[in-house]
């Protein structure tokens, strides 16, 4: 998530700029200054302004998110937490390590679940919560985050796809497979790379996600174009580099709510305070090397046409006002999915599956419950239709 990570450079920069404003008012405080009373004795003066002003600068850079967290999002309802189940490793023939979880009727219908970047498989609270009613539901963290561990140069697409191909093999069965952001571009490599694989697939859901890289596909595209080679790469490499204080700075911009302000602008109107969170703590305790040899991935990635071949039913969710990822992106994966449909959804940003969750749900549930059974689909039109506050791709 491009976007999100330029946001989390510039106010962790910020962040670390309050911190130090804070030690240096403190600092300046206990100097003091020197000054001459009327008798011409020298006199060590503190001003209080200056400890009150580093006190405060201090609380707000470890205690800021107890007050900007109810200045960002809603109250909850239905509460997301980050929670596991019961899972166990899977050896990936890439070399890593996959972290694992099988959920619901042991023969049901098996759908498989990939989270986006930056992310781990228990953001798939709402909508694995859901389907284990009904359906076998298989997530997984990608290589390098959660509790899956990555070989050495194993954090890219190409190695994605292999170890999706891997869950699959584990699930040994066809599947319907979801992918949000970089899991609907680790699905699309899996095609691309491995065309066959696409016989095991039931069905294909793809949330928020693009055909290429996303500084390309992402509000104000031209601008993050431009800063890549001059500020992304270098910022991003120098993470690898100094992981352990980029992760010290990740935890302080976290402490402070800075890092949930620049994680605030994946959402739409309608986040709540547990939403926010998850998504936010999430980001921040994956570790920061593996995250930038991702975001690294991504700029070199494409893989425009992928699914042309493709003959399993499709799906594709977009938020309407998803700034990570623009809902043209979508628009052009449709037009060139035989058989795609496309569902645009009102209020929603790149983390619309969480804060719209009952709507993304009920899309979900109807396409899985039509993967096993398809009715002949007719190809998709490019135009589209208002109905209940979707955006509905027509067909002929």
């Amino acid at each position: 998530m491009p976007l999100i990570i330029l946001a989390r450079i510039a106010l962790s920069l910020l962040s670390l700029v309050v911190l130090a404003a804070g030690g240096y008012a403190l600092w300046s405080w206990y100097d003091g200054r020197w000054m001459l009373d009327a008798a011409g004795h020298a006199l060590h003066v503190r001003d209080d302004w200056r400890l009150w002003l580093g006190l405060g600068l201090l609380a707000w850079s470890f205690l800021g998110r107890l007050v900007i967290m109810p200045l960002l999002a809603r109250r909850d309802s239905d509460p997301s937490r980050p929670e596991r189940g019961e899972g166990q490793f899977l050896d990936s023939p890439t070399g890593s390590r996959l972290y694992v979880e099988v959920h619901g009727p042991a023969h049901g219908p098996t759908v498989i679940l990939t989270h986006g970047w930056g992310l781990d498989s228990t953001i798939w609270f709402y909508l694995r919560r859901a389907l284990t009613a009904r359906y076998r539901v298989i997530v997984w963290d990608l290589a390098g985050l959660g509790r899956s561990r990555a070989a050495k140069g194993a954090v890219d697409l190409s190695h994605f796809a292999q170890d999706l191909q891997a869950v699959m093999a584990f699930a040994g069965a066809p599947a319907v497979l979801v992918g949000h952001s970089i899991g609907g571009m680790t699905i699309q490599t899996l095609i691309r790379d491995h065309p066959g694989s696409a016989e095991a697939m039931a069905g294909v859901v793809l949330v928020d996600t693009t055909y290429t890289n996303p500084l390309k596909t992402m509000a104000l595209a031209p601008l993050a174009q431009a800063l890549r080679w001059p500020v992304l790469e270098p910022v991003l490499r120098l993470a690898i580099l100094l992981q352990p204080l980029a992760w010290l700075s990740a935890w302080q911009s976290y402490l402070s709510g800075w890092a949930h302000l620049a994680n605030r602008l994946g959402f739409a109107e309608h986040v709540t305070h547990s939403q926010l969170e998850h998504t936010t703590l999430l980001a921040t305790r994956n570790p920061p090397a593996a995250l930038a040899r991702g975001n690294l991935a991504m700029f070199d990635w494409d893989a425009d046409g992928a699914l042309q071949a493709v003959t399993s039913p499709i799906l594709i969710l977009a938020g309407d006002e998803d700034i990570v990822t623009l809902k043209s992106a979508s628009q052009v994966l449709a037009r060139a999915t035989p058989g795609g449909q496309l569902l645009t959804i009102d209020a929603a940003n790149h983390m619309g599956f969480l804060e719209r969750h009952d709507i993304y749900l009920e899309k979900i549930e109807a396409f899985c419950l039509t993967a096993w059974s398809p009715a002949p689909r007719a190809a998709f039109e490019v135009h589209t239709i208002r109905d209940h506050g979707l955006e509905v791709g027509e067909r002929s």
